[in-house]
């Protein structure tokens, strides 16, 4: 008779296991699954922001390269002015002129540059919340390897609840819904 109870214990152990692995399982393809779809946007969004970058520090030489000339104008002006020399009068009003176009064409310049290093911020904020995603659905499947491992009910309920809050980020992120925490990108930053 005893074998019989061991026998009926073991298969009520082995049923529970076979419950608790079926949801690890199905939980984990879900998460993974997730995860590889955010990572294609985060790379996206990477792209997207190494290009507001570069179009920001061109835009930031470019008005330094106005800036430079500008100044060598102004020194040519005060150089002939200083000289006083017959028939300097046409080449500082040139050199004014210049100087003139040089300060427009800085203001577009600068214009421009914040423009792009606006973009460059907005769009960080997603890059930083699809970042968030990937770590607690990182976390999230390690939690449920150990899970499968350990059989804990509460803990698989666990890292059910990491996973889910990793997936609201991550739907936010799509979304276009800022929701991070700007002290964790921080400490993680």
């Amino acid at each position: 008779m005893s074998d019989i109870s061991e026998t009926i214990q073991e298969s009520v152990e082995h049923a529970g296991q076979s419950k608790i692995n079926s949801r690890v399982a199905i939980f984990v393809a879900l998460t993974a699954t997730f995860m590889a779809i955010c990572n294609i946007k985060d790379g996206n969004i990477v792209q997207a922001t190494s290009q507001a970058q570069a179009h920001s520090i061109d835009s930031w030489s470019y008005f330094q390269a106005k800036s430079t000339k500008e100044a060598i104008a102004e020194n040519s002006v005060e150089l002939l002015r200083e000289q006083k020399l017959a028939g300097s009068e046409g080449l500082i009003k040139k050199y004014e002129e210049k100087i003139s176009k040089y300060e427009k064409e800085k203001a577009v310049i600068k214009q421009q540059a914040e423009g792009y290093q606006k973009e460059y911020d907005d769009i960080n904020v997603f890059d930083d919340q699809f970042d968030m995603t990937e770590a607690l659905l990182s976390i999230a499947i390690a939690m449920f390897g150990i899970t499968a491992l350990t059989q804990k009910k509460w803990l698989l309920y666990f890292a059910a609840a990491v996973s889910l809050t990793g997936v609201i980020l991550g739907i936010t992120a799509f979304m276009k819904i800022a929701l991070h925490s700007d002290f964790l990108s921080k400490i993680l930053g």
